[in-house]
């Protein structure tokens, strides 16, 4: 029996065990978003394709599975691409479904084809950034590659994909049995650790003095917390980590020392300058997280040993020598290196002097803070407002992130105790990209409190995904720390060249728009605050609510503590010790 593609495909993406699926109509997807009428798939309607994009994001990062986006052609699908390359940059699965022209009018530039170097050729926009792009050119080749796409984007290093289908291919008419077949793996078996290599490396770590363990996104892309923390713990092996490495065991957990790198802490970055041999898991050592790769400030790699272990053969040895390199699946080799390090060492390996070490700078880094976390200061400042949203928080609470502040200072000086639950733009540092991944972290997991910490300039990126949590009535809560600039790149470009052009807001004082009463004409409550004494009670009484709220507060644009380095610095001020912000 013959059946609409379109239909076909709602049923199989149910099969699949979507239940969500994020996008924006037009004339080219419509016939699947017809085919979605009375079934399970619930349509995730928004106001611009980067917030379905953002939004899919956060929903893959909470769910560990591929998310779905629908797209329209055109700029329906470049205005869904910076999402997309975000997830790309952070290996977050998604299959993104754009409609395309029809393929009978390939060659005729019809409307909103892009393809003014080839026709036809909307899918290439995409390909610098996806894992695979996929151009559907007949009906009946559609079940096999929609199949391969969602293996592809969920296997190996995870990513966004690509399937851009003609808009009469969906309304094509093929046999139902085609989706049936199942063309692709039917179990994968990710690669672990041979014995061998997981003795090597336990010995290796347990029999010298100062080993270290520095964890990536992957651990947590891979759900290998736990395994990780236990190995840490049974051989008393201090865990750094990198932004996208950020709560991969709690931050008040006994051998966690911090991020690392331009915005790391100075134990952090020193425990790693010290380190005789590293255990690399899950991570591309990236520049921010590596002080720009120059040495004396985070690595000093050699003489320092680096073991590095990644589902991807690419990310070992890209930007240090690696003296072992392993190509597995951190939840198969965390597992085996700790099942190895409990059978060679039993006893475990005790390092008290360590633990008491970190205990005392972790007590007086929050007492260096004490003053601006505590300060009664208005506009507050950014200190007293991670202090207060901690404290609101539950330990298994989210909280996305966005640029500036609320991603760098979160970093460093914002706990979290339960893996996986911090959002943040890693490799793309996409401003804008926080408040609409809120939503899907909220559709995933209804249960849990979620927080959107971000500024002013990032809030004002995607301010329509307002309607979109008044609809699906998502009780989000964005606190809007607001420096009426953009903060981060007005500090530098001061520090350097003795100005603010184009990084700071006019109406300083009245600090313009007003995001609460933009709330407010959303349909989602809005509230400014006027004191720091106000802020905490105002933010208690959001989450209580359960309503998706606005939290607009002023805030003072100072910087963000760093101990790392970073090039640009060089680059703009060559031969001067001149840093980020002006003093």
């Amino acid at each position: 029996m013959k059946e609409k593609v379109a239909d076909l495909l709602v049923r199989y993406l149910e099969r699949r065990g979507v239940k969500h699926i994020f996008g924006l109509c037009g004339h080219t997807n419509i016939a699947v978003l017809a085919a979605m009428a009375n079934t399970s798939l619930k349509f995730v309607n928004v106001r611009h394709e980067q917030i379905a994009a953002h939004a899919a994001d956060g929903y893959a990062r909470v769910t560990g599975k591929a998310s779905v986006v629908l797209s329209h052609l055109g700029p329906g699908m470049t205005n869904a691409a910076t999402g997309v390359a975000n997830a790309a940059l952070d290996c977050i699965p998604m299959v993104v479904i754009a409609g395309d022209i029809p393929s009978h009018y390939y060659g005729k530039h019809p409307h909103q084809e892009i393809n003014l170097h080839a026709d036809a050729a909307q899918w290439e926009v995409y390909r610098p950034f996806v894992k695979r792009a996929w151009r559907v050119d007949r009906a009946d080749l559609f079940p096999e590659i929609i199949q391969k796409a969602f293996q592809l984007a969920e296997s190996g290093q995870p990513g966004p994909v690509l399937v851009s289908v003609p808009m009469d291919v969906f309304s094509a008419e093929i046999d139902g049995s085609a989706f049936d077949l199942r063309q692709t793996t039917q179990e994968l078996v990710r690669p672990s650790l041979s014995t061998d290599t997981a003795e090597r490396i336990v010995r290796e770590l347990a029999e010298i003095e100062r080993p270290l363990i520095y964890a990536g996104g992957g651990v947590l892309l891979a759900r290998a917390s736990d395994d990780l923390a236990a190995l840490a713990e049974h051989l008393s092996i201090p865990v750094a980590h990198s932004l996208m490495g950020k709560g991969v065991i709690p931050d008040d957990h006994d051998m966690t020392l911090g991020m690392t790198g331009f915005w790391g802490t100075q134990l952090c970055n020193d425990t790693c300058l010290n380190a005789e041999t590293i255990l690399a898991v899950g991570t591309r050592f990236k520049e921010a997280d590596s002080s720009s790769w120059y040495r004396d400030y985070t690595f000093n790699i050699p003489p320092t040993k680096l073991l590095h272990i990644d589902i991807d053969p690419s990310e070992i040895g890209r930007n240090f020598p690696v003296e072992i390199g392993v190509v597995a699946d951190l939840k198969a080799a965390l597992g085996q290196l700790l099942a190895t390090a409990r059978r060679l060492y039993p006893n475990g390996r005790k390092d008290d002097a360590l633990r008491a070490a970190i205990s005392d700078f972790r007590t007086k880094f929050k007492a260096s803070n004490h003053e601006n976390a505590t300060s009664d200061a208005f506009p507050m400042m950014p200190e007293r407002i991670l202090a207060d949203v901690r404290a609101c928080l539950p330990r298994d609470g989210y909280i996305t992130t966005d640029v500036g502040w609320n991603k760098n200072g979160v970093g460093q000086q914002f706990d979290i105790y339960t893996p996986g639950t911090i959002l943040t733009p890693g490799g793309f540092a996409t401003m804008g990209f926080g408040p609409p991944a809120a939503l899907g972290v909220k559709i995933a997991r209804p249960d849990r409190v979620v927080v959107s910490l971000v500024g002013d300039g990032g809030f004002g990126q995607n301010p329509a995904m307002l309607a979109t949590a008044r609809e699906e009535g998502l009780g989000i809560v964005w606190v809007v720390m607001n420096n009426n600039a953009y903060g981060t790149i007005a500090g530098l470009q001061k520090a350097h060249f003795g100005l603010t052009l184009g990084t700071v807001f006019p109406d300083t004082d009245a600090r313009i728009p007003d995001f609460a009463a933009m709330a407010r004409s959303f349909g989602v409550e809005g509230i400014r605050i006027n004191s720091a004494e106000a802020f905490k009670p105002a933010l208690e009484a959001a989450i209580a609510s359960g309503k998706p709220t606005v939290i607009d507060v002023m805030m003072i644009n100072n910087p963000t503590p760093t101990t790392g380095h970073w090039n640009i610095l060089d680059i703009y001020s060559p031969g001067k010790n001149v840093g980020h912000v002006a003093t």
